[in-house]
């Protein structure tokens, strides 16, 4: 016996590999730095520091591996691996002094609280009810695309991976093999397929399902696992066991999820859930992760089967967004990396043993993919896509390493054998990105077509739109927005629809496979909120095809994360040749008329989808806009008022104008600013209501012919339509440029002005000092603050600039010359 005074503690040795550590009770907090004591002897200074070391170091191996789009569970293990006995861990001081085996229970004790809780909302996310509705596809594909890798597993079992004396060669070793080389990880799967930009996809759907349906078997795993690793084969105590599971199972259905839905009874629609009852449901957490423990399973199989009884709707949706960021942000790293700490790749130092492992690596692989793409075959899918498929099934995640864990903490696996499985876990799940970005490339940015703007779209061919939608609240300015834009035989309008949903967690990506996975699309089941708000989205645009004439419409969700939502965009709008994205602004007009934000990450989206588009764009700005087939009874039409600068974008404007004055119920006002100095007055032989009418002295710029060019043609065009007004105004500053545009502003339902970015005018000269949304461009900033008394919507378009559009107006030449008198 060994006292060690300065740290308070004893150290008790029974033989080489089993040290028994014991604590003095007073041992939590320090006294301070300033009492001459080490703060890192006391158990809460030390867990402190080393949550913040893990977190550090995880989240740089997030930055570091971010460019090669891994997902986050490799960055958490690779933390793990730094500071363990692989790298910094070699160091003793380094070592004793942070990572000692005295503060390794509080550690473990915290990680595996995190990894109990996570799988409960693992449980959660399932919703037991969408498990029925997954078809036979994914099941057929997720078994047969396990038994290659789980008989590989076996042989190198039997044959080449060590184990200690006691246990080698025996059924859990089999199982623990089998089932970590042959499962797939569902949340991690989530992540790559976002990342990959498949999670939208028939692909991704299919890879989702099939994980579903490998989650729950290596749940069963699982239990099996832990059970002969205590027993080392069946026994009497493993049917106890078994059967124990099964009550507890049955316990969940039949008595705890009717007490949970008595709970989503008693609570009002709409209100939140009341403390208590969410303080119930953690504490059921912890009960049944600890009837469990004392069955002889496993708490995280306790606290899985807890998560499911949850029924699907506002309390799911409640837990998650109650607990999913602590503890996926701050628990589950910590679980990942505890692994790591325990994980040490020196004594990989043979030969034969890295020969071994790169071996079962490759043959799993081959065999998860070879077993995947027998069942797509089956299926009548590619076989790229049987291969993709394959790959991605081989991700691993927590159930992998928690059975791992068990082998090692029941001394099925050797020290050896651990620090393999764990790097073969990192290994497949780090391969998969590249592997299927190398296998599968789709072919995008190549997709020719020319009609990419409104003003090179033909009058007599069908109007293709991209519609974004973040909620429900645009909905009925849009739709009517679109009604106005004069959908005809000659010119019907194709909507392509889009819901944007943020990729937050689990629970949206099971979303997704739960509404794709839906027998009975008229009789939803709402999931949580997301499901709801999509099918409120669809069924208004729905609504709005039923009824309108020469309209179709085709829905879609994007679940992405913002940050790489815009491609999904812009994918989309360049795979479906459309002419036009409308999205709508990051703010809304609030009831005092303030324009507050609804979510500063809709702007970031906004602004990626503008510099990155495949044709043109509009950013609406919503303050309401009636149909013209619903106004009151003193009010015949709609007016519309395009503030025409010059430049493409504000030719494009005009050019979506020019579409909705063929509708009968608008009425359209021109107003075009032109520079004082800049303009004479000449008189006109054509008429004398002409003779006064001011004309811009042009010069040999090209964007200004054009500018003439739209602009006599519109005229023209339009000179015998009543409902069309053009005028035009002097103005020679900025703060004249203001004083015309609030003149009008109380008679006008729509502004369609041009973002016109960079424009260096001395019409707008001061205003872009003080522009808040830039994105909007000076004028559009100008009608979209809150300090503009205006109660019109506002739509700010900017034109595409891409390839071919510098011949924009050789197509319609003939069609000018034909309509000019």
């Amino acid at each position: 016996m060994k006292r060690k005074l300065e740290t308070k503690s004893l150290a008790f040795d029974i033989n080489e590999t089993e040290p028994i550590i014991c604590y003095a009770a007073t041992m939590i907090s320090s006294d301070g730095l300033w009492h001459k004591e080490n703060p890192l002897y006391y158990s809460l200074p030390l867990f402190l520091v080393q949550l913040l070391l893990v977190l550090v170091i995880t989240r740089l191996f997030v930055y570091i591996l971010k460019p090669i789009r891994q997902p986050r569970v490799i960055s958490e293990l690779m933390g793990g691996l730094i500071l363990g006995p692989s790298v910094l861990g070699k160091n003793k001081a380094f070592r004793d002094a942070v990572f000692p085996q005295r503060g390794e229970i509080l550690l473990e004790a915290m990680a595996s609280v995190g990894i109990v809780y996570f799988m409960f909302l693992v449980g959660v996310g399932m919703d037991a009810t969408s498990l029925r509705r997954i078809g036979r596809k994914a099941v057929v594909i997720a078994l047969l695309g396990m038994v290659l890798p789980f008989a590989i597993g076996a042989l190198f079992t039997m044959y080449l991976i060590k184990f200690d004396d006691i246990s080698a060669k025996n059924t859990a070793n089999v199982l623990f093999i089998g089932s970590i080389l042959s499962v797939a990880a569902f949340p991690v799967l989530v992540r790559i397929l976002a990342e990959l930009k498949f999670i939208n996809s028939e692909l991704g759907r299919i890879a989702l399902s099939s994980a579903l349906v490998n989650d729950l078997i290596s749940s069963l795993l699982l239990i099996l696992s832990v059970n002969l690793a205590q027993r080392n084969k069946p026994s009497i105590t493993l049917l106890s066991t078994f059967l124990s599971s099964i009550g507890f199972i049955a316990f969940n259905i039949f008595v705890v999820r009717p007490g949970v839905l008595w709970m989503v009874r008693k609570t009002p629609e709409g209100e939140t859930f009341s403390d208590f009852y969410m303080c119930i449901i953690l504490a059921g957490v912890m009960l049944s992760g600890l009837i469990t423990d004392i069955i002889g399973t496993h708490a995280v199989f306790g606290a899985f089967v807890f998560g499911l009884t949850i029924p699907n709707g506002p309390l799911g949706l409640s837990l998650v967004e109650r607990l999913e960021d602590f503890i996926t942000l701050i628990l589950l790293p910590l679980f990942f990396a505890t692994n790591g700490l325990k994980t040490d790749l020196g004594q990989l130092d043979d030969v034969r043993e890295w020969v071994t492992l790169i071996t079962l690596v490759i043959f799993t692989s081959l065999g998860k993919i070879i077993g995947t793409m027998v069942a797509a075959f089956y299926y009548q899918i590619s076989v790229r896509d049987g291969a993709v498929l394959g790959l991605l099934l081989n991700t691993k995640g927590v159930v992998e390493i928690i059975v791992i864990n068990i082998g090692k903490d029941k001394k099925v696996l050797t020290n050896e054998s651990y620090a393999a499985l764990m790097l073969i876990t990192i290994i497949m799940t780090a391969i998969i990105v590249p592997g299927v970005s190398y296998i599968y490339k789709p072919i995008r940015g190549v997709i020719p077509y020319k009609r990419r703007t409104i003003q090179m779209s033909q009058k007599e061919s069908e109007f293709r739109v991209l519609v974004c939608i973040h909620t429900p609240r645009n909905v009925p300015t849009i739709i009517n927005l679109l009604d106005a834009t004069n959908p005809s035989k000659r010119s019907p309008i194709c909507i392509y629809l889009l819901h944007l949903t943020e990729l937050s967690g689990q629970a949206s990506a099971l979303f997704l496979v739960q509404h794709h996975t839906a027998k009975d699309p008229d009789q939803p089941v709402y999931y949580n909120k997301t499901e709801a708000q999509s099918e409120h989205i669809i069924n208004a645009f729905r609504n709005y095809e039923r009824h309108a004439c020469h309209v179709s419409m085709q829905p879609s969700i994007v679940i992405s994360p913002y940050s790489t939502m815009h491609e999904d965009v812009c994918n989309l709008a360049q795979e479906k040749r459309v002419a036009f994205i409308i999205v709508p602004f990051h703010k809304h007009q609030a009831v005092d008329g303030e324009m507050a934000p609804t979510n500063m990450s809709h702007r970031t989206v906004n602004l990626h989808i503008l510099s990155q588009a495949p044709c043109s764009v509009g950013i609406l700005v919503d303050r309401g806009f009636s149909a013209c087939s619903h106004l009151a009874p003193d009010q015949k039409s709609r007016n519309v008022a395009v503030l025409f600068f010059g430049g493409p974008d504000d030719r494009e404007a005009l050019s979506y104008a020019w579409k909705m004055s063929e509708n009968p119920g608008i009425n359209l006002t021109v107003m075009r600013f032109v520079h004082g100095e800049e303009v004479m007055h000449q008189h006109s032989d054509l008429s004398p209501d002409e003779s006064t009418v001011l004309k811009v002295k042009t010069d040999k710029d090209s964007h200004k012919k054009l500018d003439e060019r739209l602009i006599n043609w519109f005229r023209t065009s339009c000179e015998d339509d009543g409902s069309v007004v053009y005028v035009e105004k002097m103005v020679n500053n900025g703060e004249q440029t203001v004083a015309a545009i609030r003149s009008m502003d109380d008679i006008h339902d729509l502004f369609i002005i041009g973002r016109s970015e960079g424009m260096k005018s001395p019409l707008i000269a001061g205003l872009t000092d003080w522009s808040e949304c830039p994105e909007l461009g000076a004028i559009g900033d100008l009608l979209a603050s809150s300090d503009f008394a205006a109660t019109a919507s506002v739509l700010i378009v900017q034109q595409y600039l891409g390839q071919g559009t510098e011949d924009v107006f050789e197509t319609n030449q003939e069609e000018e010359q034909t309509l000019s008198p």
